[in-house]
């Protein structure tokens, strides 16, 4: 198993993170970041959409960059190409967030090295929604 696919973190960031900023999510019902963003929801956690349009998705008012989110952010999940995808692990750590989730065929290991490094969570490769039956509560 990769060491950034762990059972124990998978479980402990379904858990225990209530806010889900969610990079990549616009008010587009074709992407993967809106079904996920909706399903996190009815799960009850707090979605933040985090895109340079700062649209308003599923009633949450979006922010175009991470550094605008007024509030705690607990969780960074991540819907960008892997080469981009590392910067937003980067921002994560710098908005004091407890953990990073890269979506599915999303892999930057040097990305997991520092966020690890720096004390959070961070899971690569998996898809909440798909990882909720068998780690959420």
């Amino acid at each position: 198993m990769e060491r950034w696919a762990r059972p124990d973190s998978i479980r402990w960031i379904l858990e225990n993170c209530q806010t889900w900023a969610i990079v990549g999510l616009a008010d587009n019902p074709r992407r993967a970041a809106h079904g996920v963003a909706r399903f996190l929801q009815q799960q009850g956690k707090r979605i933040v959409p985090v895109h340079p349009s700062a649209e308003t998705v599923w009633g949450e008012q979006g922010y175009a960059t991470l550094a605008d989110i007024p509030f705690a952010v607990d969780c960074v999940d991540v819907f960008r190409r892997a080469s981009q995808a590392g910067q937003f692990a980067d921002q994560a750590v710098d908005i004091g967030a407890k953990a990073v989730w890269f979506q599915l065929g999303v892999v930057d290991p040097g990305a997991f090295d520092r966020a690890t490094e720096a004390g959070l969570r961070m899971v690569m490769d998996r898809c909440p929604a798909i990882e909720w039956p068998q780690y959420g509560s």
